[in-house]
C-alpha cells in the first residue's frame, strides 16, 4: 500500500502564481492551501480547483502559518510548495519512490534552481535548499519569524532533483523591494534580543561582507547584471536589519503584521 500525501501552499495575493502552484501539487493525494484574506484575484483562481481545500487564517508569520496549517493535513508525509516554486516530473517521482520506500529519515532537503528577472542565477544563491518534504508528526518549523527551518525529531536527508524558484516573476521590482523592507523587519525583531548594541560593525562590516559572500566567494559575477543586482540588495538588507535593530532599542516600532 503505497503512503498518502498532503500538499500545503502558503499564499497572499498570488494570482499570478497560485495556479501553476496547485498545478504543481495535483499528485498529492490532498491539496491544502492557506490563504492570509487575500484581496486580489487568487481565491477566484484557487476556487477553479474542486479538489484544492481552502483555508483561510490570519497572519503573524511564515512558521507560525505553516505550524498551525501542518496538524490540520489529513496524511503524515507533507509537501509544502510556496506559491513561487514549481514541481518537476523527476522531482514528483523522487518524492513518490523515496515515501514509499519506507526510509529512516523523516525529512528531506531539496534544492532550489534560482530565476530571478527573467534569467536562471546559479551562484549567487549556491546551495539554496529548503527542508519541504517531511512527516508531520516528527517535524515543525523553528518560532522565527523570517527563514525559520525545519525541526526534525529523526534524520535528515537530501532528494537528488530540485524545484524551480522564481521570486520575482509575475511582481516586477517594486514587490520585490517591498518584500526585502517587510524581512528586514522581521529578521529584525529576530535578532534584537541577541544584538546588545549596533556598530559600525552592523553598519558597515556586515553589509560589505554580505555582497562579498555572494559577489565574490558565491560567484556571483558569473550571473552577470542579476548577479550583481542580487548582492547589492543583500546587502542593503542586512544594512538596513541593522538599522531597524538599532531603532528598536530606542523604542520604536514596526509593524509586524506584514504578509508575505
Amino acid at each position: 500500500m503505497s503512503e498518502k500525501i498532503s500538499a500545503i501552499i502558503p499564499c497572499y495575493n498570488e494570482e499570478y502564481n497560485i495556479k501553476g502552484a496547485i498545478e504543481s501539487c495535483l499528485f498529492a493525494d490532498e491539496i491544502i492551501v492557506v490563504d492570509s484574506f487575500s484581496n486580489d484575484a487568487t481565491l477566484e483562481i484557487i476556487k477553479q480547483f474542486p479538489q484544492v481545500k481552502l483555508l483561510q487564517h490570519e497572519y503573524e508569520h511564515s512558521a507560525a502559518q505553516k505550524n498551525w496549517t501542518i496538524p490540520q493535513a489529513s496524511h503524515d508525509w507533507i509537501f509544502l510548495l510556496d506559491a513561487d516554486e514549481r514541481t518537476s516530473q523527476k522531482l514528483i517521482d523522487e518524492i513518490k519512490s523515496k515515501i514509499n520506500s519506507n526510509p529512516n529519515e523523516v525529512a528531506f532537503w531539496i534544492k532550489r534552481d534560482n530565476y530571478f528577472m527573467d534569467q536562471s542565477v546559479n551562484n549567487v544563491w549556491k546551495g539554496d535548499a529548503v527542508i519541504r518534504l517531511f512527516r508531520k508528526s516528527k517535524c515543525r518549523y523553528e518560532d522565527k519569524h523570517v527563514h525559520a527551518e525545519i525541526l526534525a525529531q529523526g534524520d535528515v536527508g537530501k532528494l537528488k532533483h530540485a524545484l524551480k524558484h522564481d521570486t520575482y516573476a509575475g511582481k516586477g521590482l517594486e514587490p520585490h523591494l517591498l518584500k526585502g523592507m517587510r524581512y528586514t523587519t522581521w529578521a529584525a525583531l529576530d535578532r534584537v534580543k541577541k544584538i546588545k548594541r549596533v556598530t559600525y560593525y552592523h553598519l558597515l562590516i556586515k553589509p560589505f561582507f554580505a555582497f562579498l559572500k555572494r559577489y565574490i566567494l558565491n560567484r556571483g559575477f558569473l550571473d552577470g547584471k542579476a548577479g550583481f543586482i542580487i548582492s547589492c540588495m543583500g546587502a542593503w538588507n542586512v544594512f538596513i536589519r541593522n538599522v531597524k535593530v538599532y531603532r528598536l532599542h530606542a523604542g520604536e516600532k514596526f509593524d509586524t503584521k506584514l504578509k508575505k
